[in-house]
């Protein structure tokens, strides 16, 4: 059954950060079904949030750092996987670049992120058998590669 036949479908919505500072990109090392992954600071779109309110909050709440974004760098859809814990999920990431402003070392982190980290390109590259999903490294490279768009890219209209 399709969509116009009445089978509703909704993507998760969620938005990253790809945060740098001297060449290192901003990590976090979180616990997935038991086994401990890497992924930019990420996280679900809440009701009545904009998606650059969502980026914000999500690097505060899984690193720490209060952060000011710079620029988008895109938007990316991806099928999860078959699997007991997300059977088939559809994602919808809005990627964001951004630079660290302050941080609170005393903050306690998200339920499930056990550590924020510094990596260099190469180290996350390496990596890559941990990363949370092929759109770690997807976004990470295309922010390296020099991908920036203006923020107005995005508009929240309330």
């Amino acid at each position: 059954m399709s969509y116009r036949e009445g089978r509703f479908w909704q993507p998760d919505v969620t938005v990253a950060t790809v945060v740098t500072d001297g060449g290192r990109l901003l990590m976090v090392e979180e616990s997935v079904g038991g086994r401990l992954v890497l992924n930019q600071p990420a996280g679900h779109l809440e009701p009545d949030e904009s998606l650059i309110e969502a980026a914000l909050r999500e690097t505060r709440e899984e690193t720490g750092w209060d952060v000011r974004l710079t620029a988008f760098v895109g938007a990316y859809q991806w099928k999860a996987p078959d699997s007991p814990e997300g059977s088939g999920r559809h994602y919808l990431r809005f990627a964001f670049a951004a630079e660290p402003v302050t941080h609170d070392p005393a903050r306690p982190l998200d339920e499930g992120i056990v550590r924020a980290l510094w990596m260099s390109p190469s180290e996350l590259q390496a990596a890559q058998a941990r990363h949370r999903s092929p759109l770690v490294w997807r976004v990470a490279a295309d922010f390296l590669a020099g991908r920036r768009h203006p923020l107005e890219l995005t508009q929240h209209l309330a």
